[in-house]
């Protein structure tokens, strides 16, 4: 154990999970305390025993009998899964983040509203569309709260769409949508995904347009660089690969998501950008019992 830093559970053994799981280990705030799951096969279970983490195949039974072992709970399971989880999660006291589409706490963006999400039992990290693209809709519509119209699509490699992503369609454009009204205050959204099927797999892309009259560009794309550069710092692989133009009354902008490839695969940005956020959350809050504060 690391005498100061904060125990995290992990629930899920799958790709996600393991990927929290080697991105916990470079924290010095966060230590796992206990990578629990299902299946006594998985690839993940094997490689926390050779690192020498506590694994179980009780899923979230071994954080309820050994309530101590962990402060912060990650839960990469699924939506379904969630819903039966957080209650449970709930009465133990734990800090829940939710990697999964169930959205029952409130959804965070680390860089656009962490802070106030710190007195929250239960946050939900919304979709990868959502960390990625409503930071930059909320960039945009801070210049010009006159907007009348944002829309996103995003881009992902099929290779990197898992069963939880393919099932739930519906509610990853739904709760991206949401997300884009939520931080911006514009009503009218829409989000699409694009699952492209292309060999070599493509790297997640996503474009972001806005409608609006009369843009003040040079103050867009200045919001636009500084909010990239904020993501930056707890999602390095993140850049804007097309800087804000304007043309026949919209405004457009296209970023791209490398993954750090720690478990999964360097192109899997929509993976990455989910687990990178997650570790902020949780970093954020092991500072605020450690140290007392609430960070940055």
């Amino acid at each position: 154990m690391n005498v100061g830093k904060v125990k995290a559970g992990i629930i899920g053994t799958g790709n996600i999970g393991t990927d929290l799981l080697l991105k916990l280990q470079r924290s010095p705030f966060l230590e796992c305390g206990i990578f629990t799951g299902r299946n006594p096969d998985s690839a993940g279970i094997k490689l926390a025993k050779e690192m020498g983490v506590l694994t179980s195949t009780d899923s979230i039974r071994a954080i309820e009998e050994n309530p101590e072992i962990c402060d912060i709970v990650f839960d990469a399971t699924s939506a379904s899964v969630h819903f039966v989880n957080a209650p449970i999660l709930k009465r133990l006291g734990k800090f829940a983040i939710d990697l999964t589409p169930a959205h029952v706490g409130k959804m965070c963006v680390p860089v656009l509203n962490m802070q106030e999400c710190m007195d929250e039992d239960n946050v939900n990290l919304i979709t990868c569309g959502g960390q990625a693209t409503a930071p930059i809709a909320y960039a945009i519509s801070r210049i010009h709260p006159d907007v009348k119209y944002i829309e996103i699509v995003a881009t992902i490699a099929s290779k990197s769409a898992g069963a939880g992503t393919r099932n739930n369609i519906d509610e990853f454009t739904q709760a991206t949508r949401e997300s884009l009204s939520e931080f911006t205050g514009i009503k009218d959204t829409k989000a699409i995904i694009v699952l492209n099927p292309a060999q070599p797999p493509i790297t997640m892309h996503n474009t972001v347009y806005a409608l609006i009259d009369k843009p003040d560009m040079e103050a867009i794309r200045r919001s636009v660089d500084e909010m990239a550069a904020k993501i930056r710092r707890y999602v390095p692989g993140y850049r804007i690969v097309m800087e804000p133009v304007y043309e026949n009354g919209r405004v457009t902008t296209s970023l791209q998501v490398v993954g750090l490839g720690d478990y999964l695969p360097k192109y899997a940005g929509n993976l990455d950008i989910i687990t990178c956020a997650a570790v902020e959350i949780a970093e954020n809050y092991a500072r605020m019992k450690i140290l007392g504060d609430k960070g940055e």
